[in-house]
């Protein structure tokens, strides 16, 4: 009962703040995905051209790229303050910690399915097969919202106790776009394949978009993600029960 409690909070929480974002807005959460649609036809059709590859190959790459970057970017950049900017309601109320990385993850879920359907509007429009393998990429997303969910905890945690994590994680951001395989996949430079693959933004992206432009997601892709979610959740999980009682003097 008390589970079911918490995610009903957890659900009214991240539908209020997206609610709140498009108030009074025609089109509302609509405007993410015309966002998402205007970058992937813009990018996709200079990147394609500069990298020599054909549209209809790069341009669906590209889009479920973007859609996966601003996922992961989004969640990674608003962690920082996960606790700083819930201060009033971790003083006053007695409501578990958790539910504030679960909130961040919801809402943030909640952006990328305005999002999807553009990738397979690209996908139906430039001709892209799909097969059975595009339903790896369920538990595939699955996985990665595991991960970061840990991740929410932990960047909120340090954040919380080390204020200037927001901006350097605000630096390193556009920086770690570009090493990571959102304008191409990794193949595409066969020069720092292996580099690209030390990068974890890679893993969560290609377990995802593999399955969608047909293909299974490699072995080792999965199998990083694993191990990413057992040592991330059970290193994560240790700091914060050890520190959970003075989050609320830090914030």
């Amino acid at each position: 009962m008390q589970s079911l409690q918490c995610f009903r909070i957890v659900t009214f929480m991240a539908l209020s703040d997206v609610r709140a974002r498009y108030k009074r807005s025609v089109l509302g959460p609509l405007w993410l995905t015309l966002g998402t649609a205007g970058g992937s036809a813009g990018l996709g059709f200079i990147w394609s051209e500069l990298l020599h590859i054909e549209a209809a190959t790069f341009v669906p790459t590209l889009t479920a790229g973007l859609i996966l970057w601003q996922f992961i970017a989004g969640i990674i950049s608003e962690s920082t303050v996960l606790f700083n900017r819930q201060a009033s309601i971790i003083r006053n109320l007695n409501l578990p910690l958790a539910i504030h990385p679960m909130q961040l993850l919801l809402r943030h879920l909640i952006n990328f399915a305005h999002n999807a359907p553009v990738f397979f509007i690209v996908a139906i429009l430039l001709g892209l097969p799909m097969n059975t393998n595009a339903w790896l990429a369920l538990p595939g997303l699955f996985l990665v919202a595991l991960n970061l969910l840990w991740l929410a905890l932990l960047i909120g945690l340090l954040g919380a106790r080390f204020r200037d994590l927001e901006y350097l994680i605000a630096t390193i951001m556009p920086l770690l776009m570009f090493i990571s395989p959102v304008f191409y996949r990794p193949n595409y430079l066969p020069f720092s394949e292996q580099i690209m693959w030390f990068n974890p933004f890679s893993h969560f992206i290609e377990i995802v978009r593999s399955p969608l432009l047909g293909n299974p997601p490699p072995v080792f892709v999965v199998e990083t993600n694993l191990l990413m979610l057992a040592c991330g959740t059970l290193v994560t999980l240790c700091l914060f029960n050890s520190k959970r009682n003075r989050i609320a003097f830090w914030v």
